[in-house]
């Protein structure tokens, strides 16, 4: 892709520059605790709050707001304990510019050096042998979070104005659910966010380890439970076996149809609904950098279904999937326990994709589920029914947004991006979209090796330095068009 390229070589060298600052800001950050699900850490979700708006205010931002969300609503420990406040903040009003909205989260995962890691999870760890930063949140999400931060400072630094008028939206509870957030989002789209034309989000990866992506696609997430209920306690199998009908036996033979060894989905009608896959769409599979091998040494086996990287991808990305999670109420532990549990719970999810339905999916889900328990006859009492949905997400990588995003990696990376879909959800994505009508630009800074809500979580100083400029020369390049 050929482009116009724009003068940012004194920004790029201010990042540069600022490098040792960069890396101290986000260090001050790790060492905050900030794990949204342990009550107990709460307050310290807070402080990250807090830090942020002594940044925000340091570099200038005006119209500074902490927007409380109330009390959070059970299951909790403490009835009335506070959800983390969601950050507010504004660089520039000018009605002649575009308004971007960034987005990141300031909670990060549970973390202790006893899961294994190999250094101390909230003091920052610089191997300088290998240029990586460790921490808890190094790239899930505070690197991002601050990549922003410091891409505000360069420009102050330099007495360069914002190309854009910036909000940022940073939230406490993204680790959680992001309680309170969907509300948040609406109540504000005529307000604080009234007059924004994009949403940007870091908050994903690249695809691998060496080429930088631009991610327009999220497959979404319907999770299911079947529920069979038999005897009024759990019995002794030498007692009642073989005269009894015996829940799991039943609930074997039902979750057994949903889905075949190859991973198709048995239920009738649900690939019916899937979008059909345009010549244009295929093409975008041809360039990615990915390989049998690289999905061998991510699962740490042989076991791919797939023997190229588009079939890899594509079942990955743009069509359904159906995943046996685990059955609650059965034996699972070691030993030999001669027992027939008296109700058991089958717990399965299916990843949607353009242009499957939710409701349509639920209801071939119930009553493929309901003739195949009807088949068998059983007395026992059956029910399925919807945990929780996600839709999925797409969005037009021809669109400005994402060409100005593909021209400023190009200018940094000295790549063309590959266009990505991710397998996984994140469901503000489609919140902002929906309810400020606008368009929504995945654009990560971390590489798919970063082991995010993993032991020994780390961002290539690279990819931080090099993802701040990437950042900063979005908004320059989707000024322009």
């Amino acid at each position: 892709m050929s482009y116009e390229k724009l003068p940012l070589d004194e920004f790029y060298k201010t990042i540069d520059e600022l490098k040792p600052q960069f890396i101290q800001r986000l260090k001050k950050a790790i060492a905050i605790p900030s794990v949204s699900s342990d009550e107990n850490l709460r307050p310290k979700v807070v402080d990250m709050a807090h830090f942020l708006v002594d940044e925000l205010k340091a570099l200038g931002a005006q119209d500074i707001q902490l927007k409380e969300l109330g009390v959070q609503p059970p299951p909790v420990s403490n009835p009335n304990i506070k959800l983390p406040p969601i950050v507010l903040g504004r660089f520039g009003n000018d009605s002649n510019k575009k308004t971007i909205l960034v987005y990141g989260h300031y909670d990060v995962q549970p973390a202790a050096k006893e899961d294994g890691w190999a250094t101390e999870p909230f003091e920052m760890y610089h191997d300088k042998s290998k240029d990586i930063l460790y921490g808890r949140g190094t790239t899930d999400d505070k690197g991002p979070v601050i990549g922003w931060l410091n891409v505000i400072e360069a420009h102050k630094k330099l007495n360069l104005e914002l190309p854009v008028n910036l909000l940022v939206c940073f939230e406490g509870m993204e680790e959680s659910g992001s309680l309170g957030l969907d509300e948040l989002v609406a109540k504000e789209a005529n307000e604080y966010f009234k007059n924004v034309d994009q949403v940007t989000i870091s908050d994903n990866y690249w695809l691998g380890t060496t080429k930088p992506v631009l991610t327009y696609g999220l497959r979404g997430c319907n999770y299911y439970q079947i529920i069979i209920e038999g005897p009024g306690a759990d019995l002794h199998s030498g007692i009642f076996g073989g005269i009894i009908a015996e829940p799991m036996t039943d609930l074997i033979n039902v979750m057994s149809k949903l889905v075949d060894s190859q991973g198709k989905i048995q239920i009738p009608g649900v690939y019916d609904m899937v979008a059909p896959l345009t010549k244009e769409e295929d093409g975008l599979y041809d360039d990615i950098a990915f390989s049998v091998e690289e999905l061998n040494a991510a699962s740490g086996s042989k076991t791919s279904l797939h023997n190229n990287k588009k079939d890899i991808l594509k079942h990955r990305w743009r069509f359904p999937s159906l995943s046996l999670h685990g059955i609650e109420g059965a034996f699972s532990g070691s030993g030999a326990k001669t027992v027939i549990p008296a109700r058991v719970v089958g717990k399965f999810s299916i990843r949607t994709v353009p242009n499957i339905e939710s409701g349509k999916l639920d209801q071939l889900v119930f009553d493929f589920i309901t003739k195949e328990f009807e088949k068998l006859q059983s007395p026992n009492k059956f029910k399925v029914e919807l945990i929780h949905d996600g839709n999925y997400w797409v969005s037009d990588p021809f669109n400005s947004a994402f060409q100005a995003a593909s021209k400023a990696t190009q200018d940094v990376w000295n790549v063309v991006p590959d266009f990505t879909r991710e397998g996984g959800s994140i469901p503000i994505t489609l919140t902002f979209e929906k309810e400020l009508g606008v368009d929504v630009l995945l654009l990560p800074m971390g590489r798919g090796d970063d082991g995010a809500h993993s032991i020994n979580e780390k961002l290539d100083i690279s990819n931080y330095i090099q993802g701040c400029k990437t950042l900063g020369g979005f908004l320059h390049y989707y000024s322009k068009t």
